[in-house]
């Protein structure tokens, strides 16, 4: 009986991610989106990654955390730099980890 509950979990999690990624395909394939709409969509992936960083960045036990003894918080402005320099996700990412291991060595 936990063997089909499983597969119907699966089942379940395929349809409810499957769903929202065809409907807008079958709808929109063919058609050519207006600029500004694309230009707006194309603010969503760093928005979501915005809202995903920044409780993590901000936050220690639940409130807000501005302090130099916050490692995430002081890595975080050499690599908005390196994101801003150089418009490039591998060398932010990279240079994110970098900045975060030698701060975490340097205090």
């Amino acid at each position: 009986m936990e063997v089909i509950k499983f597969v119907l979990m699966i089942i379940g999690m395929f349809v409810v991610t499957f769903i929202p990624r065809i409907i807008p395909l079958l709808l929109l394939g063919n058609k050519e989106l207006p600029e500004k709409v694309v230009l707006w969509l194309s603010f969503i992936p760093a928005a979501v990654l915005s809202a995903l960083l920044a409780p993590s960045i901000l936050l220690r036990n639940g409130s807000v955390y501005f302090s130099l003894a916050n490692t995430s918080l002081v890595a975080f402005f050499p690599t908005l730099l390196v994101a801003y320099k150089t418009k490039n996700i591998f060398y932010t990412v990279s240079g994110g980890l970098l900045f975060y291991l030698l701060i975490s060595l340097l205090f």
